[in-house]
């Protein structure tokens, strides 16, 4: 046992841009590609991770203070230090079961690609922490460590479903054939494809407004560099910066856009050749079976849309900081919230309105996830003592990823009958989500066949 943990350990300490390009490399060589092939996508994917996690460090970097001055203007003092997503991972990687749910990962996805129970391979194993999370919150506040992994287990079945379906909206965003991100983010998709549902038959909403169809109506206002500066100059403004600071904030904004979709041609390069190797392997060997290479969110970082939507949501999320009853965080570490835009950007296909509407409608769900999990994360936290937590405070995460799903496993695990039926509609929504992109997939993927018939018929 003890070995297993040192090996999981240091296999996961190699980080994104190490440990996937060398499961890229195995996978490349085992669909029979050459040497030099394989291992120049691997090496091009290493470098694509690096040079989006540079750039979304930069964003990051820069907002994030912008934003935090925002947050302290308001003056409000809660109760909840808000750690982000970095203090959870510490925690779930801190519980002594953690190395355990790598190899379960591993485990139930092969047994489901065999089964022809998904399409795809989840190669994103930094983000098993999401499932040491969910297992360490079911089990702590359930005192039941099977039910914890129940919950993990369950919750790889539904990324590995919900990658099926992502594959091929995620080629239509970002131009790469043959991949889907099976994160738990965008799990949050199941509640939200009802507000898409009404939205898209709603008239005055039904209309696709995506980063194209600004470039198209307002012109030089819609380049990403010009979006993404005058974004930078309202925040800072907002934020209390002087002129000077406020300009270089626009031009770090305007950057960091312009940017992103560069790095994103990167993954492209790497990974389309590996696609297209295994594509044929598969074809070889299993009868025309498709598979979807699972990878981490940043792939999409490309898109400008996801950014627009997120730094137009944080002064809305600090607003309903202040003004709901009951909320005791004050957003901070996590204010620039990843946690909807990925399963709203996949869900609304790049739809930039109906993101920041999803924006808006989920801020109060991750506000009281946050403060209903804070007490819970706090004597978690002390007890490990990964994490500081100052005397007197609690430690939660705004932007509590997957808030409604591990809710209400926490709450089933207790038995709560309420939670259980809450659990079974949710499973009966996902199931909605699933059947309606699928459908939507299959009709895209016939309309776009048709002119190609017609072609080739003339």
């Amino acid at each position: 046992m003890q070995i297993l943990r040192e090996i999981v350990n240091y296999v996961l300490n190699l980080g994104a841009p190490v440990f996937v390009p060398l499961i890229m490399l195995v996978v490349g060589l085992i669909a029979r590609m050459k040497f030099k092939d394989a291992f120049s996508a691997a090496l091009t994917l290493g470098i694509a991770f690096t040079g989006m996690t540079l750039v979304i460090n930069f964003m990051t970097g820069a907002i994030s203070p912008a934003a935090q001055a925002l947050s302290q203007r308001t003056g409000i003092t809660l109760t909840a230090v808000d750690g982000g997503w970095p203090g959870m991972a510490a925690i779930s990687w801190a519980w002594p079961y953690a190395f355990l749910l790598f190899p379960l990962q591993i485990a139930i996805n092969i047994v489901m690609l065999i089964f022809n129970w998904t399409k795809t391979l989840n190669v994103d194993m930094w983000n098993v922490w999401s499932k040491i999370f969910t297992a360490v919150m079911v089990a702590y506040i359930s005192n039941n460590l099977i039910l914890g992994f129940v919950a993990a287990a369950i919750q790889i079945v539904l990324e590995l479903k919900a990658g099926d379906i992502w594959g091929p909206r995620v080629e239509k965003l970002t131009g790469i054939p043959g991949v889907t991100v099976p994160h738990h983010i965008t799990l949050l998709a199941n509640i939200l494809h009802p507000f898409e549902i009404i939205m898209n038959k709603t008239p005055f909403l039904s209309k696709k407004i995506d980063s194209d169809y600004l470039k198209d109506k307002i012109g030089i206002f819609g380049e990403n560099e010009v979006m993404g500066a005058i974004i930078g100059l309202l925040l800072g403004f907002a934020a209390g910066y002087s002129i000077t600071n406020s300009l270089t904030l626009a031009v770090k904004a305007a950057a960091a856009l312009v940017l992103f979709p560069m790095i994103s041609k990167l993954f492209s390069q790497a990974l389309s050749p590996i696609s297209e190797g295994v594509s044929e392997f598969m074809r070889n060997k299993f009868k025309d079976k498709e598979v979807y290479i699972g990878l981490d969110w940043p792939i999409l970082a490309g898109r400008s849309e996801l950014w627009v939507a997120v730094i137009i949501t944080i002064p809305v999320l600090l607003i309903f900081s202040i003004i709901l009853p009951g909320n005791a965080v004050l957003p901070f570490a996590g204010i620039i919230n990843l946690s909807f835009v990925v399963a709203a950007l996949l869900l609304t296909n790049a739809n930039i309105i109906h993101m920041i509407i999803m924006g808006l409608i989920t801020s109060p769900l991750f506000l009281y996830a946050a403060t209903y999990f804070a007490p819970y994360i706090t004597r978690l936290g002390r007890s490990v003592g990964t994490v500081s937590i100052p005397h007197g405070m609690m430690l939660s995460w705004s932007t509590f990823e997957s808030p409604d799903m591990r809710f209400l496993m926490a709450q089933s695990a207790n038995l709560n009958i309420w939670a259980i039926l809450g659990l079974l509609g949710w499973f009966a929504m996902f199931y909605w989500l699933y059947k309606d992109i699928d459908r939507q997939n299959k009709e895209e993927a016939a309309s776009e066949l048709e002119p190609a018939e017609e072609s080739d018929a003339s």
